[in-house]
Parts: C-alpha cells; sequence; structure tokens
C-alpha cells in the first residue's frame, strides 16, 4: 500500500507537468489545427533561463530567500518563452497558415530542431545542476513522502489550471478564442482579429510550458538543451490520449498518463528487483496511446468543438 501510495503522489506530480504542457498543444490545434512540435523546446528554454536567473541571482544578490529567486526566476522564464512563441507563431507558421497540412508540420519539428541547436550553442551540451531552492525535508502521508517542490508543483498546476479555464470560459479573449476555434472567417466577421486571438494562444501556451519547465527542473534537478523533447512528446501524447483539442481532454490526459507511468515504472521496478522500472517507464505512455487509439481514436474525451479553445 505505501508503494501504491507513493506512486500516486509521483503520478500526479508527473501527471501535472504533462498536463500543462499538453494544454498549450490543444489550444494551438483547437485554433488552427496545428501540431507544435517546437513546443518541447519552449519548455527547455523556459527552464535554462530560469536555470541562468538563479544563478545571476545568486551570485549578485547574495542572501536572497530561495523561494523569492524561484518566483524571479519563474516570471523571467515565462516573459522569454512567450516572446520566444510569439516570434515562432510569427515568423515560421504564419506564413504557411493557408499552406498544405504538411508545410507547417515539417516547419515544426525544423523549428524544435533549431531550437535546441540554439540552446546547445548559447548553454553549453552539459548536463546542469539545478539548484536546490526550496526546503528539502519531505512531508510523510500514509507512509509515503512529498516534497516541498511536489507541493508546489501540483499547487500551481491546479492555479495555472484555474485561471486558464477562467480566461477562457470567462473572458473577451476566451470567447474570441472558442469563436475563432469554431470559424475564423466568420468571426472575423463579427469583429475578432483571429491574428491577435492566435498569437494570444501562443503566449498562453509558453507561459504554461514555462512553468512546466520550471518545476521539471527543480523536481528533477537538472537541465539541458536536450530535456524538453521527452516531456513534449510525453504532453502530446497525453493530449491526444485525452482527446486533441479539448481542454479537459489534455488534463485528464496528462494526470491519467503519469500515474500510468509512474505505478507501472513502480511496480515493475518492485516485481523485478529494480532491473527494470524506470529505465522503461517510457513504453507505458505509449503502449497507453497505441490501445486507446485503437479503441478510441478521438481520445477518451473526444473533440467537443465548443470547448475547442
Amino acid at each position: 500500500m505505501d508503494t501504491l501510495i507513493q506512486q500516486i503522489i509521483n503520478g500526479l506530480v508527473l501527471g501535472s507537468m504533462y498536463a500543462l504542457v499538453a494544454l498549450g498543444y490543444t489550444m494551438v490545434y483547437g485554433i488552427i489545427n496545428l501540431i507544435n512540435f517546437a513546443h518541447g523546446e519552449v519548455l527547455m528554454v523556459g527552464a535554462l533561463t530560469s536555470w541562468t536567473i538563479i544563478g545571476l541571482m545568486r551570485e549578485g544578490m547574495p542572501g536572497t530567500p530561495g523561494y523569492v529567486i524561484l518566483f524571479v526566476a519563474l516570471i523571467i522564464a515565462c516573459v522569454v518563452a512567450a516572446a520566444l512563441n510569439f516570434v515562432i507563431e510569427k515568423v515560421a507558421y504564419r506564413p504557411l497558415r493557408n499552406s498544405p497540412k504538411l508545410a507547417p508540420l515539417i516547419t515544426a519539428i525544423g523549428m524544435s530542431i533549431l531550437l535546441q541547436t540554439l540552446a546547445m550553442i548559447i548553454w553549453k551540451p552539459n548536463y546542469k545542476p539545478y539548484p536546490t531552492l526550496l526546503p528539502s525535508t519531505p512531508f510523510n502521508i500514509g507512509g509515503a513522502v512529498i516534497t516541498p517542490t511536489q507541493v508546489l508543483i501540483l499547487g500551481m498546476t491546479a492555479v495555472s489550471l484555474a485561471l486558464l479555464m477562467w480566461v477562457v470560459n470567462s473572458t473577451r479573449l476566451g470567447r474570441a478564442m472558442r469563436a475563432t476555434a469554431e470559424n475564423p472567417r466568420v468571426a472575423a466577421l463579427m469583429g475578432v482579429k483571429p491574428d491577435m486571438v492566435i498569437s494570444a494562444t501562443f503566449l498562453i501556451g509558453a507561459v504554461l510550458a514555462a512553468i512546466a519547465g520550471v518545476m521539471w527542473a527543480a523536481n528533477y534537478g537538472t537541465v539541458q538543451h536536450t530535456m524538453g523533447f521527452l516531456p513534449g512528446l510525453k504532453a502530446f501524447t497525453a493530449a491526444v490520449f485525452g482527446g486533441i483539442g479539448n481542454l479537459a481532454g489534455a488534463v485528464v490526459g496528462g494526470i491519467l498518463l503519469g500515474l500510468i507511468e509512474s505505478i507501472g515504472a513502480g511496480y515493475i521496478g518492485t516485481l523485478t528487483g529494480g532491473v527494470l522500472g524506470s529505465h522503461y517507464s517510457d513504453i507505458f505512455a505509449f503502449i497507453v496511446l497505441i490501445i486507446v487509439l485503437t479503441l478510441r481514436p478521438s481520445g477518451l474525451l473526444g473533440e467537443r468543438v465548443a470547448d475547442r479553445a
């Protein structure tokens, strides 16, 4: 039972980070039917930017509390990631918006490789330890443990999701996003500016990815220029798992994927004496994806056009 509780906690933490990134995929797809495969690299840029800011603040302002440094680094990482995603949409995707579907897909893959290469040049290819800024003493829950960093991840995810749902469902921007998702031309006739809405969608997705990147780095304690590839791929899997284009589906898919991966890896590792488990945890995500798409191609929650924001 202790193992199960621990793996559930680990799965919720992992799944909440997947959900944040998956929301970026599903919002962009819901608006312009594009899979932004450079989204994982936005996560990576956010994490590496926060690492740089933390280093500068610890050198320039010694004695500053860790949570203050982390908060400032998170804000700056969100700004940098949002600016980056804005430029990506403006330069790489907007000129190809009316092109055949294959052109923006290839461009997205090329942008992903370009960002990885630029990050390798700027931050060097070596793995970098991410400073521990929060207390490391864990809390005990029914025989399992959860660290303050993991509590922060769950709290940040809950707040981010609540704010996003409020924006989509209760603001003018949210209404414009839903209208653009339904029919951009008709929305434009009603006074909505589709280009502005699409840019705002990319900005929101980038902020969520940056939050996930900083939390990922803080949880696992390392950053590197390729760190965004696998989380990005799994978040895309989560978005498809839940129903691409559906906000609730992205959240459900991310959390379920994190739970399946964590519980599967934990129990296989226990049964095999640690020989298997974490090293093979990645296969669970894709096995689940294959099964779900075979039985329900539209994902668990399908694709409801009204929620495609």
